[in-house]
């Protein structure tokens, strides 16, 4: 969907605005026919067997064609109007805060007087300004509003998107202590794999330091976390508590504490173990031989050898 316009400017053509994407368009509208028949068509034939049981079969066609088609064209509708729908996803919060401000603003005017609505005005405006906590707190939720957009304009420029042209669905944001993390849904036709070559483009769009990704839940690989990080906490000073809980009249050891440095081995008792030495063992006899000159059969045991230890 979009707006040209014939008119040139110095020669040169003014463009074209554009809301909606032709590829997305066309894939919308052959979706939405799809939709329409589908729905009808299975609407239509229960409604009619529903009816059947009450009427003449030909008065259940009719009553099923009657509940089918308004059916379709809800589904095609909703159909036709998904990247309209999508779009004011991608924008809700800013809407939203816009028109309940000037909700505010209008309801102050009329029913308080200008002295009141400018001190009202610059109690809103001064205290977040002046509190650093409240300062910090609307800066970072106003970091997640423009990181939902920075992160649609990566999907939009270098992510490549499915056949029908739609890009991942960017769910909500919210700050953290280094930054801000983002829930993403994937559509078909893109993984976490093709975004992880991608993270320093990332970060660059979405004026960070560096991009994480990782899963937001172990079922489903199309629902991802990106954690967008702009500063290092871990390299802040932190106050402890605990300085607090030493006495400040305790008595202070005037020896200067000697810290070990070093293991001296020589210097630490170790008793000395002595393995009793055996003896050595006899030497071996040449075999005895009969008379024959044969060899006599070996005994089952030495006359030496202690029966005992075999027992």
């Amino acid at each position: 969907m979009s707006k040209s316009s014939p008119r040139r400017f110095a020669g040169k053509s003014t463009g074209t605005v554009t809301v909606i994407e032709a590829r997305v368009h066309r894939s919308s509208a052959r979706n939405a026919r799809v939709a329409f028949i589908l729905t009808g068509i299975v609407v239509g034939i229960l409604a009619a067997v529903v009816a059947a049981a009450h009427w003449h079969p030909v008065v259940a066609l009719f009553v099923g064609a009657l509940v089918g088609v308004p059916t379709g064209a809800v589904a095609w509708l909703l159909v036709r109007i998904w990247p309209v729908l999508r779009l004011l996803w991608w924008w809700m919060a800013e809407v939203v805060i816009v028109a309940g401000l000037l909700t505010a603003w209008v309801q102050l005017v009329d029913h308080t007087p200008t002295v009141v609505t400018l001190l009202v005005v610059a109690l809103v405006v001064g205290v977040p300004a002046a509190v650093p906590v409240i300062r910090r707190q609307v800066v970072a939720w106003v970091w997640c509003l423009v990181v939902r957009h920075r992160l649609r304009v990566c999907f939009a420029q270098f992510i490549i998107a499915n056949q029908s042209g739609s890009l991942p669905l960017i769910l909500w944001a919210r700050p953290t202590p280094v930054g801000e993390r983002v829930w993403v849904y994937l559509r078909p036709g893109l993984s976490a794999k093709d975004l992880e070559g991608r993270l320093d483009k990332i970060a660059v769009t979405c004026h960070a330091s560096t991009v994480l990704i990782e899963r937001a839940a172990e079922n489903n690989a199309a629902y991802l976390r990106f954690d967008i990080k702009r500063r290092e906490v871990l390299t802040a000073h932190v106050g402890s508590p605990l300085v607090d809980k030493i006495d400040p009249t305790a008595p202070v050891s005037a020896s200067p504490l000697t810290v070990p440095t070093a293991l001296d081995l020589p210097d630490v008792g170790v008793p000395t173990i002595t393995l009793p030495t055996q003896g050595k063992p006899p030497a071996k006899k040449p075999p005895a031989t009969t008379a024959n000159g044969s060899k006599p059969a070996a005994s089952s045991s030495a006359p030496e050898d202690d029966v005992s230890d075999w027992i």
